[in-house]
């Protein structure tokens, strides 16, 4: 008993130094190795630090230099790298709340096209991950939601800067993007088809003709329409849904194979 009382105060007794030595200041602080470093310095450290994939340790630098030099061009560069190191660092939500901060405050700025790229490839890559990836999963399959928003950041970018040295690269993934919602209602009209849910198969797969005129998947789509008319015993919409078919697509698979094939994954672009 006596010993545990004399361990007790020995403790007791060894955090009271060490906070009285902290306080005197002979304990040693945490020492901010930028200190007194210039705007000039504190960027090229930070950009060192995001080369190498430091992306902690690159925003901490980029958000000291904005908060120590508001007001110069170092500062705005500072906001855009913020929001690329988080979108590197696969920081969804911190990356789109930094670009949406420097869209709203510098909505001149002469780099603004790339801060509306930069948000759509956000969105844009927010639709792939390593379990999709080791799993082959469809993009279309998962919520659209994403490519809804990098669908609109890359069409603002094409309307807004047409000559942008970006807007190239948009318009090719604003393509990728439409045949994506268009085969994810035409995964939906499969997934009813397939349960005999043969209404909602047909109506889903027209939304899919109705909204993506141009989008290859609107051939599948075409057939579900065909097969669930012709499930629903409605001949006259079943034979438009294949004279349509046969015009726009003469040479489906689809109708060649019974609406049985194996496909190369659409999505293997990027």
């Amino acid at each position: 008993m006596q010993k545990r009382s004399l361990k007790s105060a020995v403790r007791v007794l060894a955090l009271g130094l060490a906070l009285g030595l902290s306080g005197c200041g002979i304990l040693p602080e945490q020492v901010d190795e930028t200190r007194g470093w210039s705007a000039s310095r504190l960027y090229s450290e930070a950009r060192d630090e995001l080369s190498a994939g430091n992306y902690d340790k690159a925003i901490s630098h980029f958000e000291k230099l904005e908060a120590r030099y508001p007001f110069g061009t170092y500062a705005q560069q500072a906001q855009m790298e913020i929001a690329y190191a988080h979108y590197r660092q696969g920081e969804q939500p911190e990356a789109l709340a930094a670009v949406d901060r420097f869209i709203k405050l510098h909505p001149n700025h002469p780099n603004v096209d790339y801060m509306y790229y930069l948000r759509g490839l956000i969105n844009f890559n927010d639709r792939a991950s390593l379990f999709d990836f080791i799993s082959r999963q469809d993009p279309s399959e998962r919520d659209p939601k994403s490519a809804q928003d990098a669908f609109e950041s890359f069409k603002q970018l094409a309307e807004r800067f047409p000559s942008s040295t970006y807007t190239p690269d948009a318009i090719a993934r604003m393509k990728y993007l439409v045949n994506a919602l268009a085969q994810h209602h035409v995964h939906v009209a499969n997934y009813y088809y397939r349960r005999g849910a043969y209404v909602a198969a047909a109506n889903r797969a027209q939304l899919a003709v109705t909204e993506y005129r141009d989008a290859p998947a609107i051939e599948e789509a075409l057939f579900i329409m065909m097969k669930s008319y012709e499930a629903m015993g409605m001949p006259q919409l079943r034979n438009d849904s294949e004279r349509i078919l046969r015009a726009t697509f003469p040479n489906s698979e689809f109708l060649a194979a019974g609406g049985r094939r194996e496909k190369t994954p659409w999505w293997k672009v990027w």
